[in-house]
């Protein structure tokens, strides 16, 4: 099965992102969570999960609007920290892909187990 293109809209903005993280413009919030870190923008993507998690219990309308509005929040700080480690969201669609069709149960049971000082 040939890999799905990424959707535009992420490819240009993990294009962004690389640029960013090369250039680092100031006055950037990119280049602030970049320059924080692993702890700085993880730190971020903690906040918009529970913020994530909160707006999923939203009902109606606003609530909808809310939550997607979240989802891309944490969409983005995820995104910051794969151009931090040098990721491409590439690299996580193929990797979702070598999982599609895997039960997530079964998946979890073939990864190594960690060791016991972990």
């Amino acid at each position: 099965m040939p890999p799905t293109e990424t959707p535009a809209g992420l490819r240009r903005l993990m294009q962004t992102l690389q640029q960013r993280a090369k250039n680092r413009p100031p006055k950037s919030y990119t280049t602030k969570l970049l320059d924080g870190g692993p702890a700085k923008i993880g730190d971020k993507i903690r906040e918009e999960a529970e913020e994530l998690i909160e707006a999923a219990a939203e009902t109606g309308d606003a609530g909808r609007k809310h939550f997607v509005y979240e989802a891309a929040d944490l969409l983005y700080h995820t995104m910051v920290m794969l151009a931090w480690r040098d990721v491409d969201i590439d690299e996580i669609i193929q990797e979702l892909e070598r999982r599609e069709g895997t039960s997530g149960l079964e998946e979890k049971a073939q990864r190594a187990p960690k060791e016991s000082n972990e």
